[in-house]
């Protein structure tokens, strides 16, 4: 599973922009990268993995500002296409587990 954030946070006031690098910090603590400016990426495991993380992302929300959070699995994931300009990009790997035994 992938989870995707995408937010559009405002950035007017000085309390604007310390919760807008608040929410990123946290987006980023929890494992997400950033995809583009806005756009926020993580892959999980299993369904119940990406439900703590979306519970996780929505306990830490902006209080202003449209946030939308969604999945994706890994074979919708894999048909995305990613362009530069007008030149394919390689996607991003899918992160490996580690696996103890």
């Amino acid at each position: 599973m992938w989870i995707f954030v995408f937010f559009d946070l405002p950035t007017e006031t000085k309390k604007d922009r310390k919760n807008y690098a608040q929410f990123r910090k946290s987006l980023l603590k929890d494992g997400f990268s950033m995809m583009q400016f806005s756009i926020y990426v993580r892959h999980c495991n299993s369904r119940e993995n990406a439900d703590v993380h979306i519970r996780r992302v929505k306990s830490f929300l902006a209080p202003k500002g449209e946030i939308v959070i969604f999945m994706l699995t890994d074979k919708q994931y894999g048909i995305m296409e990613f362009f530069k300009s007008r030149d394919p990009v390689q996607r991003p790997d899918t992160p490996q587990q580690l696996e103890m035994f």
